[in-house]
């Protein structure tokens, strides 16, 4: 791989943590940090595993990760075009805005009408997900390793034998009668 691509790497994964950070924002990592917006103090979707979770086949959107990136950084180029603002140059277009405008463009860019929508809605749902669910992980590993989308929704952890049993009910009451069929596991005969 050549440092062209490696270049171009970086700048595809750095945009799209500013892309998943504007989704659900995180703390910065490091001080110096231009991904990550910083207006939230603790841990968003980029530390939840975000492009970890893009990056994983089964989403379907692996292979249009590079053209949604430089896309964003197009529209990024426009909007501040559009609202005359001085873009840092050392960082990609979108990672220069500031979280408001990286929020503005991104309701721009996901309004019913917009032609790309369906692209950003989807980067903006997989977003949601690495935080909310932890998608891309066992969530019994995610749990033990901390993820932090999972410990702020005040997730369950599992039985030391791994399997979630509540032995409360998570209305305070019945809802339904167990079926006479049921296993002791909790499966149908």
């Amino acid at each position: 791989m050549g440092a062209g691509a490696e270049f171009d790497d970086q700048i595809q994964t750095i945009t799209l943590e500013a892309f998943a950070d504007t989704i659900v924002p995180g703390v910065k990592r490091t001080p110096d940090d231009r991904a990550i917006a910083g207006v939230c103090d603790d841990p968003g979707a980029v530390e939840a595993g975000a492009l970890e979770l893009l990056a994983t086949p089964a989403t379907g959107v692996t292979d249009g990760l590079a053209p949604l990136s430089q896309a964003l950084n197009g529209h990024a180029e426009a909007y501040a075009a559009r609202h005359e603002l001085d873009l840092d140059v050392d960082v990609p277009p979108f990672v220069a805005l500031s979280y408001e405008d990286r929020v503005a463009l991104v309701a721009e860019l996901t309004a019913p009408g917009h032609p790309e929508k369906d692209g950003w809605v989807l980067l903006a749902l997989f977003s949601n997900m690495a935080y909310d669910s932890a998608a891309h992980r066992s969530t019994a590993e995610a749990l033990a390793e901390g993820h932090p989308g999972l410990l702020a929704m005040g997730f369950a952890k599992p039985d030391e034998d791994g399997l979630w049993r509540f032995p409360d009910f998570s209305y305070g009451l019945e809802l339904a009668k167990r079926h006479p069929n049921t296993t002791a596991s909790g499966s149908p005969e």
